[in-house]
């Protein structure tokens, strides 16, 4: 139901980032950097600092730690279950799933969604290779053209498979803007994606140990990318960005809001002076991103929301405060 709502916007909207010049990324970056910088300092630097094989220090048990990393000499002398704490390898290698469907063309606040899936790339990137690390991404967009808008009639129009693109991992900043300018420039094609064939290509080939960022706003069925999410989590740490809409969440009272779906070409003219009708709405799009949040948790993977009227940025510095904190909280000294 919110994929529908999420396509009409009442104001005419900025060309998005792709369409714009090179200086417009280049403040994008500039942006990412003088705030990260300021706020995100240590020795290592990453949203989800990969555990690493390096013996560290031992801290007490907490519900959800890997039990394989129980520290049975120190459990032993204190008779108080521990786990020994390993210390980050100095390369990791991160890979972005980056969702570029048509429905991340939208947007009613302060970015595009699409914006903003480019602009938490962008920071990603720069926390990644500060520490002369590895970064590569897999890009997913419609892949077919769809039919021109009209009322539905029964069924969706026929529109053609995703299409998938891999960039390969490398180090050094030259590399990483490079990749950056890649997902900036990637068109957005009309016609439905593939979600979870976007993240299976973070499973195959099988990589070594490290960090997968799957960037979204997880619109297609949960079945359709769960399962794919826990195999990733089996051999990674796994963080799921979620970009939302306000008007994904809530209509406003406008009349009558006629909605285009990107993917399908579907056309639905909604009456939004109805409150029960924003009452269910409200009710179904709470409903679905709570369904989203469970297939996240279920999968063992980060789940961090970015919203396109908020400050992105912000909420990102605050997720990653509160996952260091969550990761080192206890530790003995």
């Amino acid at each position: 139901m919110a994929r529908a709502a999420a396509v009409s916007s009442p104001t005419p909207r900025p060309a998005p980032l792709a369409d714009r010049s090179e200086a417009v990324l280049s403040r994008l970056q500039l942006l990412v950097t003088r705030k990260l910088d300021g706020l995100l300092q240590g020795d290592y630097a990453g949203l989800l600092p990969g555990p690493g094989s390096e013996a560290g220090e031992s801290r007490e048990y907490r519900p959800g730690d890997d039990v394989r990393r129980m520290d049975w000499p120190v459990t032993a002398r204190t008779t108080t279950p521990h786990v020994r704490r390993t210390v980050a390898d100095r390369e990791l290698e991160t890979w972005l799933a980056l969702d570029l469907s048509a429905s991340l063309d939208f947007g009613t606040g302060q970015w595009l969604k699409r914006e903003v899936v480019v602009a938490a790339a962008a920071a990603i990137t720069h926390l990644t290779v500060r520490g002369g690390n590895r970064i590569g991404a897999v890009i997913g967009t419609g892949g077919g053209v769809a039919a021109p808008a009209r009322r539905w009639r029964g069924g969706p129009p026929p529109v053609g498979p995703g299409v998938l693109t891999r960039l390969p991992a490398r180090s050094g900043r030259k590399e990483a803007q490079g990749l950056l300018r890649a997902v900036a420039g990637t068109a957005i094609r009309p016609g439905r994606g593939d979600l979870g064939a976007l993240v299976e290509m973070l499973n195959r080939p099988p990589r070594r140990r490290g960090v997968a960022v799957v960037v979204s706003d997880f619109l297609a069925p949960a079945e359709q990318w769960s399962r794919p999410m826990r195999k990733l989590r089996v051999r990674h740490d796994v963080l799921a960005i979620e970009v939302v809409d306000p008007r994904e969440l809530e209509l406003p009272d406008v009349g009558v809001l006629p909605v285009v779906d990107p993917e399908s070409g579907e056309l639905h003219e909604v009456q939004t002076a109805d409150p029960r009708l924003r009452q269910r709405y409200a009710e179904a799009a709470t409903a679905q991103r709570a369904t989203i949040a469970a297939a996240l948790r279920g999968a063992g993977a980060a789940h961090l929301r970015l919203r396109t009227d908020r400050d992105w940025l912000l909420d990102m510095v605050r997720f990653v405060a509160a996952q260091r904190h969550a990761r080192t909280r206890g530790t003995t000294r």
